[in-house]
C-alpha cells in the first residue's frame, strides 16, 4: 500500500504557487500578417494583471517604419499593440527579438502569416529571445514547432495538469490508470481537432470555468472514498476522464487556434500539437508516480490523510480558479 507525505500536498501546493504566477508565466503573443507586398499587420500581446501589463517589448527589425502611432489596449488581462508596419525588403532573414525577456519566466510565440498562405510559427524563450525569419517552414521544421507548442501548453496548462494529478491520486490500479488516461486522451483528441478545424465550438471562458469545476469534481471524489465503498468514479474512472476530457480539448483547442495553424500543413501541425500535449502529459503523470515512489521509500503517512489533505488543497485551488474565471466573464 502507498504511503503518502507532504510530497502529495506539496505537488498540489504548487499549483497554489502558479495561480499566484499565473499572468507571468502566460505565454506572450506575436502575431504578423503580410497585407501587401513589404506591408504587415502587427498584434503584439502580452499579458496584463488590472492596468500593469508584463515588461518585455518586441523589437522589430530596423527596416520595419510604423505607418501611424499604435493603438495599445488592455483586454481580458491582456495588454494588446495594434499597428501596421512597412518593412523595405520583407522580413525574412530579419531578426525579431524580445527585449526584457531574459529577466522574465515568459515565453513568447511569434506567427508570421504571408499572402500566400504559407506561415511560419516560433518560439522565444528567455534563453533565446530571438528568431531569424525564415519565410516558411519545412515540414519538419512545423512538426517540431508544434510538437514542442504542445508539449509546452500542457506544462504550462496547471488547471489541465492539476485534473490529472486528481486522477492519479484517485486510482491505485496501474492498468486501470493507463485506460483511463488513454480515455482523456482519445476524448481531449477529438474536441481539439473539432474545435480547430470549426466542425464545433464553444465559449473560450465558460469552458476555463467548466473545467475548474471538473476538477473540483474529481476532488470530492477524492474526499467521499471510504473503506469497502467502490464509488462509481473508482470503478468507472474512464467514464469520468473521458466525459471531461471533452471539456478539456476545447481548452486545449484554445490556444491552438490563437496560435493558428500553417493552410498548408494543417494535418501535421494538429496532429504534432495534439502529440506534444500527450507527451507533456505522460511525462507529468510520469514524474507525480516517481514521486510517490520516492515518499513510499523515504517517508511514511499513512495514505487517508495524505489523500484527504491533497484533495482539499486541490479542490480550494480549482474553486479560486472557477471564482476568477466566472468573474471575468460575468463582470
Amino acid at each position: 500500500m502507498i504511503r503518502l507525505v507532504g510530497i502529495v500536498v506539496a505537488i498540489a501546493q504548487l499549483f497554489a504557487v502558479n495561480l499566484a504566477m499565473a499572468d507571468e508565466l502566460r505565454p506572450a503573443y506575436l502575431d504578423i500578417r503580410e497585407t501587401a507586398a513589404d506591408e504587415f499587420s502587427v498584434v503584439w500581446k502580452v499579458p496584463a494583471l488590472g492596468d500593469l501589463r508584463l515588461g518585455i517589448y518586441v523589437r522589430l527589425p530596423e527596416s520595419c517604419r510604423a505607418r501611424a502611432e499604435p493603438i495599445r489596449t488592455i483586454q481580458a488581462g491582456s495588454f494588446f499593440e495594434r499597428s501596421t508596419v512597412v518593412c523595405t525588403g520583407g522580413l525574412k532573414g530579419r531578426e525579431i527579438s524580445v527585449d526584457g525577456m531574459r529577466s522574465s519566466v515568459t515565453d513568447a510565440l511569434a506567427r508570421i502569416q504571408y499572402r500566400d498562405g504559407t506561415a511560419e510559427v516560433a518560439r522565444l524563450t528567455p534563453d533565446s529571445p530571438t528568431i531569424v525569419v525564415a519565410g516558411a517552414q519545412t515540414r519538419l521544421e512545423v512538426a517540431k514547432t508544434y510538437l514542442l507548442l504542445g508539449i509546452d501548453h500542457i506544462l504550462t496548462g496547471f488547471d489541465h495538469l492539476l485534473f490529472v494529478l486528481a486522477l492519479v491520486l484517485l486510482i491505485r490500479d496501474v492498468w486501470m490508470l493507463a485506460k483511463t488516461i488513454t480515455a482523456f486522451t482519445i476524448a481531449h483528441s477529438i474536441t481539439l481537432a473539432g474545435a480547430t478545424l470549426d466542425y464545433f465550438s464553444l465559449p473560450q471562458k465558460p469552458v476555463e470555468a467548466a473545467i475548474a469545476l471538473s476538477i473540483a469534481f474529481v476532488a470530492s471524489e477524492l474526499i467521499k472514498i471510504k473503506a469497502g465503498e467502490l464509488r462509481l468514479s473508482q470503478a468507472y474512472p474512464w467514464v469520468v476522464a473521458f466525459a471531461f476530457g471533452l471539456l478539456h480539448g476545447f481548452g486545449f483547442a484554445g490556444a491552438l487556434k490563437e496560435t493558428g495553424l500553417p493552410q498548408l500543413d494543417i494535418p501535421l501541425a494538429l496532429l504534432m500539437f495534439n502529440v506534444g500535449v500527450e507527451v507533456g502529459q505522460l511525462m507529468f503523470v510520469a514524474a507525480i508516480l516517481i514521486a510517490m515512489r520516492a515518499a513510499t521509500a523515504l517517508m511514511t503517512w499513512p495514505v487517508a490523510p495524505a489523500r484527504i489533505a491533497a484533495a482539499y488543497l486541490i479542490g480550494t485551488v480549482s474553486m479560486v480558479w472557477f471564482v476568477s474565471r466566472v468573474s471575468s466573464f460575468a463582470s
